[in-house]
């Protein structure tokens, strides 16, 4: 299976990933333990082909890929 991503996408679910997987809570929501297996693959795999993540203005990046995919949203998942 091929999942394609952009470059805003990739970086905004890695972080969020990398935020996410460690919390207690997150570990409880994960009620099939078979699932890490996927979580991790996707993880890992972000993690090795994100070269901005060792970037000195990853911070600058990661916000402005969050900017450009939420005005694509739209009104989706507002509040």
């Amino acid at each position: 299976m091929k999942i394609e991503l952009t470059d805003d996408q990739a970086l905004v679910l890695s972080d969020w990933m990398n935020r996410v997987m460690h919390e207690e809570d997150f570990s409880v929501l994960v009620d099939d333990r078979a699932v890490w297996s996927a979580l991790l693959r996707i993880s890992g795999t972000l993690e090795t082909q994100l070269l901005s993540i060792f970037d000195s203005s990853y911070s600058e990046q990661l916000d402005a890929a969050r900017r450009r995919l939420i005005g694509e949203l739209g009104e989706f998942g507002e509040r």
